[in-house]
């Protein structure tokens, strides 16, 4: 605004020179004094000339430049009208446009010093042409309608300035709103756990969080369809023909396959697509997780009703064992009926945990302090020395997201395989933690020989053991409870037993759905 007044007093000022030079008919300027015109005119014009590059490029202050520019307008203006012949030759009324101006630009106090400025310098001005009796006729009574003018114009254009003032306060608040609700909703699409990707109708991408990067193996968003896939390219063809058919498994250039979904987006004067991406593997564990709920109750109640024979079994072999009747030979396989008993009682122990499986509570664990303490309490409840376990840390700082009863669970399996199969005699066994494709893992590395290439396949699968004594659930509980908290067991091959369990980083979680 204060561009556009001094754009006005540039066009005002040159006006008042050319039309006073050029004469084109008739004039009242300077009319009475033509050298009092000449000056205030040509000072009005080298004002408005140095003042406009200084509005333009804010040399000044705001305010101060503003009232600058009126003060100036309300003594050349009346200097100007009163070498054209005063209040009746009509030029006082510009006036009228700078008090507005004061009222929008600076408004307040200010706009109403203004307009008393002016309307002093008015009657100043008729005052003096009746005492010098410089005109033959008077208008004072002109002079003070345009005083009682220049207060109303003054008070209408503070509260239009005010008006103003708050139509841009709310403005900017809206728009901070705006930009606020804007920038959750883009790091809320850009945490989830699900790949978005917005397209138009020309395919080209407008939109995909670091999910859907991270599920297409892309480093950067591309441009179009066809450089994911053809394959996605075709299925999304095919969608936008038959709307209906809006799901899709698609196979990626590294031979993975993801569950893309289609749906269209109402936006106004423009059509756009999106898709949501999900890792196949992922949607299959779901179900298989589904699955195994479900079998684990029947095994649960099968597991029940197990338990009272087995109950009156073993008690029938410890009456009949305490016999004295019984040789040798009959007392032994007593024994074999205990020992059995026994494990068939730790198998169904083993199931009635796994089908009594909580809800995972997952919480941010800083491994560099609950790691040394996990340790030292193995220690102590099982009695072993201070070097049974090393704790060595590739990376400091390490934060996970899982649930502390699940993830001390799943160690002390570990723990114990470790301590019964991997040689603790031969050396310490290693726990290592550090960061792995930008998660944090444990590792727990004992002295054993490994496992063979045939079992590998079979590891993690209930009920497999290559121990007489063992009931093959420890490891598939640990996986399954790592799988529960979205993390990863993994056996690393190689001279030493290495298992491997890769954590949720707590620091970059995403948000499920």
């Amino acid at each position: 605004m204060l561009k556009i007044f001094a754009l006005y007093r540039f066009v005002t000022a040159s006006l008042f020179s050319m039309l006073f030079y050029l004469r084109f008919g008739p004039s009242l300027l300077g009319a009475y004094d033509a050298a009092l015109y000449q000056f205030a005119s040509a000072a009005y014009l080298a004002i408005s000339l140095i003042a406009g590059p200084i509005a333009f490029r804010q040399r000044l202050g705001y305010a101060r430049l503003a009232q600058i520019f009126i003060f100036t307008d309300i003594v050349l203006v009346t200097l100007m009208m009163h070498a054209s012949g005063g209040v009746g030759s009509g030029i006082g009324i510009l006036l009228a446009i700078s008090i507005a101006a004061g009222g929008l630009l600076v408004g307040g106090r200010c706009a109403i010093l203004f307009a008393a400025l002016a309307s002093l310098a008015i009657l100043a001005e008729e005052l003096y042409a009746i005492q010098t009796r410089a005109f033959e006729t008077t208008t004072l009574t002109y002079a003070g309608m345009l005083g009682v003018a220049f207060f109303s114009i003054a008070f209408l254009s503070v509260i239009l300035a005010q008006r103003a003032e708050q139509a841009a306060i709310l403005a900017q608040r809206h728009e901070q709103t705006i930009a606020r609700l804007e920038s959750l909703n883009r790091y809320i699409i850009q945490h989830l756990q699900s790949g978005i990707m917005i397209v138009d109708d020309r395919q080209a991408t407008q939109l995909s969080n670091q999910s859907a990067l991270r599920l297409l193996g892309l480093e950067r968003q591309p441009q179009a369809l066809a450089e994911i896939s053809p394959q996605l390219q075709q299925a999304f063809e095919m969608w936008r023909e038959r709307r209906e058919q809006d799901f899709a498994i698609v196979s990626l250039p590294d031979r993975s396959e993801i569950q893309v979904q289609f749906s269209a987006l109402a936006v106004e004067e423009e059509t756009l697509n999106m898709m949501i991406f999900e890792d196949i593997a992922l949607y299959n564990q779901r179900l298989q997780q589904s699955k195994l709920a479900s079998l684990g109750r029947l095994t649960a109640s099968i597991a029940h009703e197990i338990r009272n024979p087995l109950a009156a079994i073993s008690h029938a072999g410890q009456l009949l064992a305490e016999s004295r009747a019984l040789d040798a030979q009959d007392l032994r396989l007593t024994e074999i009926i205990r020992i059995h008993c026994q494990r068939v009682n730790g198998i169904i122990e083993d199931i009635l945990k796994l089908s009594r499986r909580t809800p995972s509570q997952k919480q941010k664990i800083v491994l560099d302090q609950w790691l040394p303490a996990y340790l030292s309490e193995q220690r102590l409840n099982l009695g072993l020395t201070e070097d049974a376990f090393k704790l060595s840390f590739q990376t400091r700082e390490l934060a996970a997201c899982i649930d502390a009863g699940h993830l001390k669970q799943i160690l002390d399996n570990l723990c114990a395989n470790a301590l019964k199969y991997g040689r603790p005699e031969a050396g310490p066994i290693l726990v290592e933690a550090g960061m792995a494709q930008g998660s944090p893992y444990i590792s727990v590395i004992d002295n054993g020989p490994g496992i063979g290439a045939d079992n590998l396949q079979h590891l993690f699968e209930p009920f497999f053991t290559t121990s007489h004594q063992g009931t093959g659930l420890g490891l598939y509980i640990s996986k399954e409870l790592a799988e529960l908290n979205r993390a990863e067991l993994n056996y690393i091959p190689g001279e030493k037993s290495c298992f491997t369990l890769l954590l949720a980083n707590a620091d970059r979680a995403a948000i499920e759905i």
